[in-house]
Order: C-alpha cells, then sequence, then structure tokens
C-alpha cells in the first residue's frame, strides 16, 4: 500500500480587510513534503500521526505541501493555484498511491475559487481515479457538493474548541485503510439544517448533541457522523450548519441519519444559542462578579476568524472606565514589537498600539508602557498540540503599572493562558483577563476563570448572524428566518 498526504488550510472571512498571501501562508508554517521531519504543531498534527500509523504497517508515504495560513480575506488567486499545482505535481511523481489523505479547513476561498477544497480534491481524483480520498475537516466548513462527490471520505472534528484534532485523524485513517483493503464501502450524505450561529461544545445542549453523535456511530452500517457547524464570516452559498453521514453502502441509512442529525440541531436551536453582550453590559457583568478573575472574551476581534488582532474598541473601554488590574492580548501589531524591541527590556516610552487595519480595528491607543519582557520562540497549547507565538513583548501600563497588554508579530488567537505567562505575567491575582478569542479559548481559561463573559464589540466578525451582510449566501436560515423550512 501507499499513502500520499499534504495539507492546504486556511478559513476565508469574506469581509476582512487582510488578503490571504504567500506571506501568510509562511508565518503559518510552509513545508515542502517534509512537515513530519519537523516537531509537531497544532497544524501538522495529523500529518505526523498519518505517517506513523502508515509506516507502522509498512506502507510506503509519500509527503508533499503542509500549510496554514491564519484566517483573513480570500485567498491571492497565483498563490492558491502555485500551492495546489504543488501538491498536483507531487501526487503525479508519487503515483501509483492507494490512498490520500489531506489536512484541509474547508472554508477557503480565493479570487475565482469559492470552493478551493473542492477544486483540489477534484484534480486530485482526475489524477488517481482508484485511489481512496479522505478529507480532514474543521467544523467550520462549507461542505460543499464537489467535496462530497469527489472525496471517499470526509470527518470534520467535533469539538468546538477543536481539541480533538489527533481523534479525528486517527479516525480518517482507520477509515480511509480500511476502505483501501476492501474492508467498507463509505458512502456520504448530508443535510442542511438551515442555522447560522456559534454552537460551543463544552457543555450544555451542544455538549450532549456531540456525545449522542458519537455514540450513534457505534450503530451498524454507520462510519462516521459529523456536524459541519460552517464558517458564519465565510460568503458563500453553502454557508451554515450541515449533518453528514457516512455509513457502509446504505446511501438511504446515510440520508436517513444526517436529516435526523439536522433536524435534531434545528430544533434545539433556541438552547443552542448563547447570549454574546456589548461592550457596556459586558463589562457591567464583568464588574459585578465577586471574585476573579473574569474572562472577557473580545470575540469580535478574533484572529481566528478572520479579523486583524488588532482592534482597540475593548480596551479603549476599559481605560475610560478607570477600570485596572487586567491583562490583555493577544495584540497583533508588528510595528510595536519592532518599537519595543529596539527600545529594549525595562524602557518606558510613549507608544501607539493597535487601530492600523481600518475602521474595524478601532482607533489607535497612545498609552505611556514599560516594556516589560521581549520573547520569542514561545508557543501557547491548544488541546494537546502547540501554536507558535512569533515574537512577543510583554507591556504595562496604568497609573498603577497593573494592566498588563501582550503583543506579537505573528497573528493569532488567544488559546491559552501560556500566551500570557510564558512572558511571566501572573494572572491568579488579575480581576479581569482579556482575550481575543471568540470560543476556542475555553478549552485553556475556562479551568482558572470565576467567570467568562462574551463580548460583542465591534469587528471583523461581530457575532450578529441574522444581520451579516452576504451576497452569495440566501437568506433562507435561522436567526434571519425563524422557520426557513416553512
Amino acid at each position: 500500500m501507499k499513502l500520499f498526504i499534504a495539507g492546504l488550510a486556511t478559513e476565508t472571512n469574506s469581509f476582512s480587510p487582510l488578503p490571504t498571501g504567500m506571506a501568510g501562508f509562511e508565518e503559518g508554517g510552509l513545508y515542502h513534503g517534509d512537515a513530519t521531519r519537523h516537531p509537531v504543531t497544532y497544524w501538522t498534527g495529523a500529518l505526523h500521526l498519518w505517517r506513523r500509523r502508515a509506516e507502522a504497517r509498512g506502507w510506503q508515504v509519500a509527503e508533499s505541501l503542509a500549510t496554514f495560513a491564519q484566517p483573513a480575506g480570500p485567498t491571492v488567486r497565483l498563490v492558491f493555484e502555485a500551492l495546489r499545482d504543488e501538491i498536483l505535481i507531487d501526487l503525479r511523481a508519487a503515483m501509483p498511491v492507494d490512498m490520500v489523505l489531506l489536512g484541509l479547513h474547508g472554508a477557503m476561498i480565493a479570487d475565482g475559487y469559492d470552493d478551493c477544497e473542492g477544486d483540489l480534491i477534484a484534480r486530485i481524483r482526475e489524477i488517481a481515479p482508484e485511489a481512496k480520498i479522505g478529507g480532514l475537516l474543521d467544523p467550520h466548513c462549507h461542505l460543499t457538493e464537489l467535496m462530497l462527490e469527489k472525496a471517499t471520505a470526509l470527518i470534520c472534528f467535533k469539538e468546538y474548541p477543536h481539541i480533538d484534532i489527533e481523534a479525528r485523524a486517527e479516525e480518517l485513517f482507520t477509515l480511509v485503510a480500511d476502505t483501501a483493503e476492501g474492508r467498507c464501502n463509505p458512502v456520504m450524505r448530508d443535510f442542511d439544517c438551515r442555522m447560522i450561529t456559534a454552537m460551543p461544545t463544552p457543555e450544555g445542549p451542544m455538549r450532549a448533541y456531540v456525545d449522542a453523535m458519537i455514540a450513534r456511530e457505534a450503530e451498524k452500517g454507520v462510519l462516521s457522523l459529523s456536524l459541519a457547524h460552517g464558517f458564519p464570516w465565510g460568503d458563500h452559498p453553502r454557508t451554515g450548519a450541515r449533518a453528514l453521514a457516512v455509513t457502509d453502502g446504505d446511501a438511504a441509512l446515510a440520508e436517513r441519519l444526517a436529516r435526523e442529525l439536522g433536524e435534531k440541531l434545528f430544533a434545539e436551536r433556541d438552547a443552542i444559542f448563547q447570549p454574546v453582550h456589548a461592550i457596556p453590559e459586558a463589562l457591567n457583568l464583568g464588574e459585578a462578579a465577586p471574585a476573579g478573575p473574569v474572562v472577557l472574551a473580545d470575540m469580535s476581534d478574533n484572529a481566528g476568524g478572520g479579523a486583524p488582532s488588532d482592534a482597540t474598541f475593548l480596551l479603549r473601554a476599559m481605560l475610560e472606565r478607570g477600570m485596572a488590574n487586567f491583562a490583555t492580548g493577544i495584540f497583533w501589531d508588528p510595528v510595536a514589537v519592532r518599537i519595543c524591541t529596539e527600545a529594549g527590556e525595562g524602557a518606558r516610552l510613549a507608544l501607539r498600539l493597535g487601530g492600523k487595519c481600518g475602521p474595524m480595528s478601532g482607533d489607535p491607543l497612545d498609552l505611556e508602557v514599560t516594556v516589560r519582557s521581549i520573547a520569542s520562540g514561545l508557543t501557547q497549547r491548544f488541546g494537546s498540540l502547540p501554536v507558535p507565538l512569533g515574537n512577543a513583548i510583554w507591556l504595562s501600563t496604568g497609573p498603577h503599572g497593573d494592566i498588563d497588554i501582550v503583543v506579537n508579530d505573528s497573528r493569532g488567537q488567544t488559546f491559552h493562558p501560556e500566551a500570557f505567562t510564558g512572558l511571566g505575567i501572573t494572572l491568579d491575582d488579575k480581576r479581569f483577563i482579556c482575550v481575543k478569542s471568540s470560543n476556542h479559548y475555553r478549552a485553556g481559561f475556562a479551568p482558572i476563570a470565576a467567570q467568562i463573559v462574551p463580548v460583542a464589540s465591534p469587528g471583523a466578525i461581530t457575532p450578529d448572524f441574522a444581520n451579516i451582510p452576504y451576497r452569495n449566501r440566501a437568506p433562507d436560515y435561522w436567526p434571519r428566518q425563524e422557520n426557513p423550512f416553512a
């Protein structure tokens, strides 16, 4: 048996002011056939696992491109075509292959391509018509007809935060390997749930939903069940939640299961919905909390959803209220990192922070800061896998010097307290911790939070799902319509 592995992933925010170019992929990690020869990261963990599993069986492994860009606006056409074509050239050179496993996202859009993953899978199918093709997807994908038609099997992460990447990569390897060896015959069907909303899975109705979905995978004839949450800020005709069932040769069963899963989700939509608070209300709730740390999630400036991560709205409001004793980050501001690095640790200086990428970033903040720490090579955990932080700076400001700000030059969301503690910031006695993240922060911060308050600040991914200005997505979805099935 011969396995071909590759990875090409980014999540496209159609409303982001930032284009996705080659520099974004280079910063996220760009490996030309040797990702598994480097230390494992969050973005390459699946490829490492697939190589280990294949080599343990004595199979040949051909490895191609592996790259990830932090979510932003549409990918530059020539960049997508170059990365895609590198995979296709490597595949032709590796032929014949029995299996292809791809680490994808599922919501990548490029200039001229509204379905990058479908385009890639279809071209792979042309080169290797008999190969079994498996795709590992982020649940915030669009799950297109072309992807479903040309792939042998697709599996989404089940958890949000996505802490189950390795488990799902293992599941996909087993499913595709079993197919290649003739032990099963995957058939896929999906169901449009007509919903666009955030669906965190750690607790509440979504926890019960995911657990029930996993339990149903033990039923006869069922190979895999997934829920694609959809990526709300990707303007695509199939944006929104879709239930996906993979069965062993039984299309009718797959269609029935997908419908049952989708209808169950829609029936629970009101219970799943989680309120998000405007800045004044969020700060009132935070200040009313009897103890800290209160985690304030700046959801609308989440780099993981394509926002710049340099918005100043929340920090400005807290400073104007005179709030103190808090930590906030991660601000993406390469200019500030450069200035502070030149000044050196211990320097006191006037610094213009954030607000550099357009109206959705707010206005810059002019602060008097002390450079407390400068570091490179740090990481923060997401689940069990490390995510690089680039060059990072700890700044302190405020009348008492107890407002701590983390700034870096590698755009990314705040996953874990290590984003602060790695620089030397102590969080135990902080009254507030502000994180630029929509939901993934919960995996790392929930264990230390006295209370969590989601904040709907202005920004590139404001969680007002009923009023996202789509051009390509029809308005037949909840909460824009109360009953889109009518």
